[in-house]
C-alpha cells in the first residue's frame, strides 16, 4: 500500500517525496529523495522513514515549530569568507631546508 502526500522541490533534478508505505510488512511515513536525471530516475538513499508508532510524536515535533523560528536572521546569514593567504616561502626558506645539520 503506497499512498504519495504530496512533493516538494528542493532544484531542478531533485524532489522530496512524502508518502504513507509498507516496508517489510510495517507502515510509516516516508520522506526521500527522487532525483530525475540522464543518469537515473528514481528514489535515492537520501530521506527517513517514520514508523507508524512514531508517527504521533513526530507531528507532535512538527507543530511545535514556530513560524518565527524558520525566519531568518543577520545571524544565520554567512559572512562571505575571505580567502586564505597562502604562504610561500622565499629563497632563504628553501635554502634554510637544504642545508644539511651540524653533528
Amino acid at each position: 500500500m503506497e499512498k504519495d502526500i504530496g512533493k516538494l522541490k528542493k532544484n531542478d533534478t531533485t524532489d522530496i517525496i512524502i508518502r504513507i508505505d509498507d516496508f517489510g510488512g510495517r507502515k510509516g511515513l516516508t520522506i526521500r529523495e527522487f532525483v530525475t536525471s540522464e543518469r537515473y530516475t528514481g528514489f535515492t538513499k537520501a530521506g527517513v522513514r517514520i514508523p507508524v508508532s512514531d508517527f504521533g510524536k513526530f507531528k507532535e515535533l512538527i507543530d511545535s515549530i514556530e513560524e518565527a523560528d524558520l525566519e531568518e536572521s543577520k545571524e544565520d546569514v554567512p559572512s562571505p569568507k575571505k580567502p586564505k593567504e597562502q604562504k610561500t616561502l622565499s629563497n632563504e626558506d628553501s635554502e634554510d631546508r637544504n642545508e644539511m645539520p651540524d653533528y
